[in-house]
């Protein structure tokens, strides 16, 4: 007896041995990884190690998808599409990345050049709201760009010269331009390209002004469809049927009694010592403040994150909150603004590159003081196509009406009311 007592133990203690030296040749593995590979590549590599973020966590900007409306034009026409991402097939090929990699310089060119540029073979991208380009070329893929400013419209034109110009535009008064590489892209490169589109056809509100003068009224580079699409008719929902699993998601303690309900169905909960709240609305809307000691940060090299990293910590962050619960609907950023400390950002949801309004304002906005989120406001809803296709008012009725306000931009959207369905329709900005 006193033998086989003897033996359970001299196995235990082996097993034990055999466990520490295990963990401490993970440990020792997960050291030399560190040290041979530049952590600041992969800030989340020891996560990922020890299996605590999900394997297809994104790590770069270009992961998740942008909307950007793409027209090409050529001897014959325009063509483009109005449903389109940054990850959508045939995108890569269109060459924009490649001509921001390999533009040395930009100058300012006025808005007539720019104009002018859209008239001959050239592929055209509008990314819907002006973005830094420090964080518009890292979603569509670029690395190390050392471009400046912001740009929300972006032109690939062929020139004159053989030579194929990439001009900027901000959105506003700021056109700049610089020719690219041709080893990158060439002339006859980009004519093949837009020769090969398949896209249907578009065109720009001041193309068709001679042939009625209400297309004057519009912003000059509203992109009409030459035939309405098929847009369906989405299901909405607020996907927040139950929320303990938003207080842990916080870093609030799901037992907390500083939880309580107010009489409009919002619940409230509260952590006085550090003045942090979180209000969770019936319609799905939650509202986060920090506090003075929020636990939620994003990850950066120094304490004020770039705007790069500053989008994509919070991109990271509501796509954990988000995951699984949007359907077919996407949050996509919409600016990024730094003052001193402080980094606002917003979002708004799309559906396969079709925006999505919400009445209310913006789908998330997220500030943050440094890397920690001091606010967050986040509007659940899940998206499902019903099967219906949506009844778009024809475009000459409504060029009719969108003419009573000069200068407004028309494109094509859902707009979401807060009802359980939405339709897609003509937007006016």
């Amino acid at each position: 007896m006193g033998h086989s007592v003897w033996r359970r133990r001299r196995n235990l203690i082996q097993n034990i041995a055999i466990a520490l030296l295990s963990v401490s040749a993970v440990l020792l593995f997960a050291q030399l990884q560190l040290y041979n590979l530049d952590t600041r590549e992969d800030s989340r590599y020891l996560d990922r190690l020890m299996g605590t973020l999900p394997a297809d966590t994104p790590t770069e900007l270009r992961e998740f998808p942008a909307p950007v409306r793409v027209v090409l034009t050529d001897s014959y026409g325009r063509y483009g599409s109005l449903g389109f991402t940054t990850n959508s097939d045939g995108f890569a090929a269109l060459g924009l990345r490649e001509a921001l990699s390999s533009v040395q310089g930009l100058v300012p060119v006025s808005e007539d050049s720019f104009r002018a540029a859209l008239s001959g073979v050239s592929i055209y991208f509008d990314f819907l709201d002006p973005l830094p380009l420090s964080v518009l070329t890292e979603m569509i893929g670029v690395e190390d760009a050392a471009l400046t400013g912001s740009a929300r419209c972006l032109l690939l034109s062929a020139g004159a010269d053989e030579t194929v110009w990439l001009y900027l535009w901000d959105g506003a008064d700021s056109v700049r331009s610089g020719t690219v590489s041709a080893s990158v892209l060439s002339r006859e490169a980009l004519a093949e390209t837009v020769s090969q589109s398949g896209y249907s056809g578009v065109s720009f509100a001041f193309d068709d002004v001679e042939a009625d003068p209400l297309y004057s009224q519009l912003f000059p580079l509203s992109v009409l469809p030459t035939e309405l699409p098929e847009l369906p008719v989405l299901s909405a929902v607020s996907p927040l049927s139950e929320t303990d699993w938003l207080l842990p998601a916080f870093g609030f303690n799901v037992n907390t009694r500083e939880r309580y309900v107010e009489a409009d169905g919002t619940e409230v909960v509260t952590e006085a010592e550090t003045d942090r709240s979180l209000h969770i609305r019936p319609d799905g809307e939650v509202t986060y403040r920090g506090g003075t000691e929020s636990p939620l940060v994003i990850t950066a090299r120094e304490e004020l994150p770039t705007e790069a990293e500053a989008a994509l910590g919070a991109s990271l962050l509501l796509q954990r909150l988000t995951r699984d619960l949007t359907g077919e609907g996407a949050l996509y950023l919409q600016s990024v603004q730094q003052s001193g400390e402080t980094t606002q950002l917003q979002y708004g949801y799309h559906i396969a590159g079709v925006p999505v309004r919400l009445s209310g304002g913006p789908a998330a906005e997220i500030t943050l003081s440094g890397t920690s989120v001091t606010r967050l406001t986040l509007r659940f809803r899940q998206y499902t196509a019903s099967g219906e296709s949506s009844l778009l008012l024809p475009l000459r009725q409504t060029l009719a009406i969108a003419a009573e306000q000069p200068g407004t931009e028309l494109s094509l959207g859902y707009a979401d009311n807060g009802g359980d369905t939405v339709s897609a329709n003509w937007l006016a900005d």
